[in-house]
C-alpha cells in the first residue's frame, strides 16, 4: 500500500502554524493535528511556568510524534503544526521515505512573530520564550519557506503554488542509465521531471514519449530547460545523466540562468575527480550546491537498485540523501548501498577506483577463461560449469555473467566467438592509473588491465605478428592442469586486485583529506554494482576492524600464504605455454614485491645517484639522512 502525504508546517511559536495548517487541511480534505497538544504533562507545566524545553523533554515527545506520523500516512495523510525547530527534531521525525513528507517553514522577522505572540489570550506559551526559541532555531534547507508578513490567503496561495505539479527532482539526460534511474524513483514514489535536449532528426521528443511509454508514473516530460527547472520544487535537486567530460560544463552553462541560490546539480556520471573539485568550487561561488554521485549497476542496476557514491558538501547529501538511499540497492543486512563518502571530488574518486577493480576482474576472468579453453583445452560449456561451481564460493557478479555469456548461442554456435577481440574503455581505469602515479602508489593488476585493452585494440598487428611467431600451443602441448590450482591463483589475483585498489583509496584519502571509510565504501560494493561479491561482504568487516593495507590483514594473509604457490606455478605456466596472462602476471609479481624485505631498488638509487646525483638514504643511518657517493674515481 503506498503511503499518504503528511505536511508539517513548522516554525516559532506564533508564526501561524495552527491557522495555516488548518487552511492546508481544508483544501486537502484530510485531518489536522496539532504537535503542542501531544506534550505530556510535565511539558505542558515548565511552558506554563516560563522554562524552556531541553532536548530530554522533547525526546519522548518527538518519539510520540513519529509513531502518529506512521499511522496518519496510512490512514489518508495529515496536517501536521510542529516547531521542529533543530535538524535533528526534524530527522526524529522522519520515521517514514523524504518524498512522503512535504516541510513548510513559516518564518518571519523577530519583531514580527513577537508582535503576534503579544497579542493572544490564554496560551500557555509566554512572549519571553521566543527569543530561545530563535536561538534554537536551524534553518531546514528543504522544504518550502513562507515568509508570514502577510495575509493567510496571501501566505496559501504562495504555499499552493509552490505546492502545485512540483517535483521533488529532475532528472536531465534520458539515455539507457537516465531512463532507467527515472523509472527506479517514479517506481519508489517520487515526483520526478525529466528533460532530454530536441535535435531534428537525432534526439526528437525524447522525454515526450519517454512520458508517454511510462503513463502509469506521473511524469512531467520536457524539451525545454527553463520549463524543466520552474518544475521543480525549490530548492531544486537536478541529476544530471550526461556523458562525461565537456558535456558536463555545457549543460552546467546552460543551467545556470534558471537556477537560485541553495539549487543543487547532482553529476551521476563518470566524471573525473578533479573536473568534479573544480565545478564544485565553481558553483559555490555562484551559491549552488553540487555533488559528483558515482553510479554503478549498469542498465538493470540502475533500475533495481544501483550502488551509489555520492561526494560534495554534507549539508547537500543530507537533503537529497534521503532520495539516493531508497533507490539504491540494499546490502545483505536492508541497508541502502548509499552512503555519503566525503567531500568534493570524494564520490566519483571512489567510483573511478570501483572501475578499476572492475577492469582488473573482467581480465583475470578473461585470462582464467583463455588458459581452460586454449591451454587445458576445456569446451565453453564445460568452462561455464567450472566457472557456476566456483560461483557457489566466490558469488561473484561478474564471474556470475561470464557463465551467462559461454552459454549463449546463436544459430547453435557461441555468440563469443563471433565477437571481435577488440577491448574498449571509457576511460576510468586509465584515470585511475594516472591517479596512482600522481599519488605514487602502485596499481600493478588495474594497470596491467588496461594495457591489455590497449594491445587488445591492436588487432591488425597483432594478427600480423601471430603467423610471423606462430607461438601457438599445438594439440599436444595441452595440458588440462588441475582445476583446483588455477581456482586458488584466481582467488589469489582477485584478492590482490582488491587490495590494490582499496590501497589507492587509503592514499587519496590521506592526500586529500577525505576521511574514506573504507568498510563503508565496501559495504556499499556488496550488491548493485558490478564488483559485488561474497569477498566484497568480507571486507566489510575487515576494514571495520582494521583500515590498513588488506594484504597484511590476518585473514587475508592466510589465504596467501596458501595460494601463492598456485599464483605462480599457474603464471609460469601460461607464460611457458605462450599464453599472456598480464592481470596474474601482475598480481603475482605485486605479492613477490610486498612481502620481499629486500627489493632491487637500492641498486636503482645507486644508479640515480650516479648519473643525477639524487643521492640515497643508508641502512646503517636514520631515514631521512641523504648521502652522495663518488662511484668513479677519477684518474689522475
Amino acid at each position: 500500500m503506498r503511503r499518504q502525504q503528511v505536511y508539517i508546517v513548522m516554525g516559532v511559536s506564533g508564526a501561524g502554524k495552527t491557522t495555516i495548517g488548518k487552511l492546508l487541511a481544508k483544501q486537502f480534505k484530510i485531518p489536522f493535528f496539532d504537535a503542542d497538544d501531544f506534550h505530556p504533562v510535565p511539558n505542558v507545566e515548565k511552558m506554563k511556568a516560563g522554562i524552556p524545553l531541553n532536548d530530554d523533554d522533547r525526546h519522548e515527545w518527538l518519539e510520540h510524534l513519529r509513531t502518529k506520523i506512521r499511522e496518519w500516512q496510512k490512514a489518508g495523510g495529515a496536517v501536521l503544526a510542529c516547531s521542529a525547530l533543530k535538524e535533528k527534531y526534524r530527522k526524529q521525525l522522519q520515521s517514514l521515505p523524504q518524498e512522503n513528507i512535504t516541510w513548510i517553514f513559516l518564518h518571519s522577522e523577530f519583531e514580527v512573530i513577537h508582535g503576534r505572540i503579544s497579542n493572544r489570550e490564554n496560551h500557555y506559551f509566554k512572549p519571553e520564550l521566543l527569543q530561545s526559541q530563535y536561538d534554537t532555531l536551524e534553518l531546514p534547507s528543504y522544504g518550502i519557506h513562507i515568509d508570514v508578513d502577510q495575509s493567510p490567503d496571501e501566505i496559501m496561495k504562495e504555499i499552493m503554488d509552490k505546492i502545485k505539479d512540483k517535483s521533488e527532482i529532475g532528472l536531465l539526460g534520458l539515455g539507457v542509465m537516465g531512463k532507467s534511474l527515472a523509472l527506479n524513483m517514479a517506481s519508489k514514489g517520487f515526483k520526478v521531471s525529466v528533460y532530454n535536449r530536441h535535435v531534428e532528426k537525432r534526439e526528437v521528443d525524447v522525454a515526450k514519449k519517454f512520458v508517454a511509454e511510462n503513463s502509469e508514473f506521473n511524469f512531467r516530460g520536457f524539451d525545454d530547460l527553463k520549463a524543466f527547472v520552474e518544475s521543480l520544487e525549490r530548492p531544486r535537486n537536478i541529476l544530471l545523466m550526461v556523458n562525461a567530460g565537456k558535456v558536463v560544463d555545457f549543460v552546467i552553462e546552460d543551467l545556470l540562468p534558471h537556477l537560485e541560490k541553495e539549487d543543487l546539480i547532482i553529476d551521476g556520471g563518470n566524471s573525473h575527480y578533479k573536473d568534479t573539485i573544480r565545478r564544485e568550487k565553481e558553483l559555490k561561488e555562484k551559491g549552488i550546491l553540487f555533488m559528483g554521485a558515482g553510479i554503478s549497476g549498469g542498465e538493470k542496476g540502475a533500475r533495481k537498485g544501483p550502488s551509489i557514491m555520492p561526494g560534495g558538501p554534507e549539508n547537500s547529501y543530507d537533503r537529497v540523501g534521503p532520495i539516493l538511499e531508497k533507490i539504491a540497492a540494499r546490502d545483505k543486512n536492508g541497508n541502502p548501498c548509499c552512503t555519503y563518502v566525503g567531500p568534493d571530488g570524494a564520490g566519483h574518486f571512489v567510483k573511478m577506483v570501483h572501475n578499476g577493480i572492475e577492469y582488473g576482474e573482467m581480465q583475470l576472468i578473461a585470462e582464467t577463461y583463455q588458459l581452460l579453453r586454449f591451454h587445458s583445452g576445456e569446451k565453453p560449456e564445460e568452462i561455464a560449469a567450472l566457472f557456476e561451481e566456483w560461483n557457489k564460493e566466490f558469488q561473484s557478479y561478474l564471474l556470475e555473467i561470464s557463465i551467462d555469456i559461454l552459454r549463449k548461442k546463436e544459430n547453435g554456435e557461441l555468440l563469443l566467438d563471433k565477437i571481435l577481440d577488440a577491448a574498449k574503455q571509457k576511460g576510468t581505469g586509465g584515470w585511475s592509473t594516472n591517479a596512482a602515479l600522481e599519488l605514487g602508489v602502485p596499481l600493478d593488476t588495474i594497470s596491467a588491465a588496461v594495457m591489455a585493452r590497449n594491445i587488445s585494440g591492436m588487432k591488425e598487428e597483432r594478427t600480423a605478428a601471430a603467423k610471423k611467431y606462430d607461438f601457438r600451443t599445438s594439440e599436444k602441448e595441452k595440458t588440462k592442469e588441475p582445476k583446483n590450482i588455477i581456482f586458488e591463483a584466481f582467488k589469489a589475483a582477485a584478492v590482490i586486485n582488491h587490495a590494490i585498489g582499496f590501497d589507492l583509496l587509503k592514499a587519496a584519502s590521506e592526500e586529500y583529506n577525505w576521511n574514506l571509510n573504507l568498510s563503508e565504501i565496501a559495504r556499499i560494493w556488496t550488491n548493485g554494482c558490478i564488483i559485488r561479491s561474497k569477498l566484497m561482504e568480507d571486507l566489510v568487516e575487515i576494514f571495520r576492524g582494521h583500515q590498513g593495507h588488506l594484504l597484511i590483514q590476518e585473514k587475508i594473509m592466510r589465504e596467501m600464504k596458501i595460494h601463492r604457490q598456485s599464483l605462480t606455478e599457474v603464471v609460469g605456466m601460461a607464460l611457458k605455454a605462450g599464453f599472456p596472462v598480464p592481470v596474474m602476471s601482475a598480481a603475482a609479481n605485486y605479492l613477490l614485491s610486498f612481502t620481499s624485505e629486500q627489493s632491487s631498488a637500492n641498486l636503482i638509487q645507486a644508479q640515480r645517484d650516479y648519473f643525477g646525483a639524487h643521492t640515497y638514504e643508508r641502512k646503517d643511518k636514520p631515514r631521512g639522512e641523504f648521502f652522495h657517493a663518488e662511484w668513479k674515481p677519477e684518474i689522475d
